[in-house]
């Protein structure tokens, strides 16, 4: 498979089997490994739909955020805060990240909340993305990316207690 070419697949489990319970309908590809937006800019205009990149932050009282939005958002890490309520942000290390969402960077993506047993996260979507028809984001690992329709990333998402914060980064 080359690295422009994304295939169709069947959605890797656990998810898969998260999606079905939930009726959630998404397509799933698989490509080369990125780690980094830029690293995707060769084939992602291939799928359809809003592609995502995440920020795992931990501000300065050990309070942990999951922000997904859509890969060309600017994001504000010294007006979020306040938005949040949270004191300054720092961007969570590999361990913690691994620790608290079950993924390695470069595979961050909002689904991992399924992995947060102690609920540790608060999740961020970005309120242009959820305007999305269709929204992208790893599986879990980073050489596949699942879209499905933004109301059912927060079917997801809520299944597992979360009642997502919207943020719409262009007002910061």
């Amino acid at each position: 498979m080359a690295a422009s070419t994304p295939v169709k697949i069947d959605t890797p489990a656990p998810v898969a089997g998260i999606f079905d319970k939930l009726g959630i309908s998404v397509v799933t590809y698989a490509h080369a490994p990125v780690f980094t937006v830029e690293e995707g800019r060769d084939f992602k205009h291939l799928m359809p739909g809003g592609h995502t990149k995440n920020l795992f932050l931990k501000d300065h009282k050990g309070k942990l955020f999951l922000v997904t939005a859509l890969w060309d958002t600017q994001i504000d890490l010294k007006k979020l805060p306040a938005r949040l309520s949270a004191g300054r942000f720092s961007f969570g290390n590999a361990a913690l990240l691994e620790q608290t969402l079950g993924v390695t960077p470069g595979s961050v993506t909002p689904l991992a909340v399924m992995n947060d047993s102690e609920r540790q996260v608060t999740p961020v979507l970005d309120a242009r993305m959820m305007d999305e028809q269709i929204v992208n984001c790893h599986p879990l690992i980073n050489d596949k990316t699942t879209a499905m329709g933004p109301k059912d990333l927060l079917k997801f998402m809520e299944s597992f207690g979360y009642t997502p914060i919207v943020v719409d980064f262009s007002r910061l």
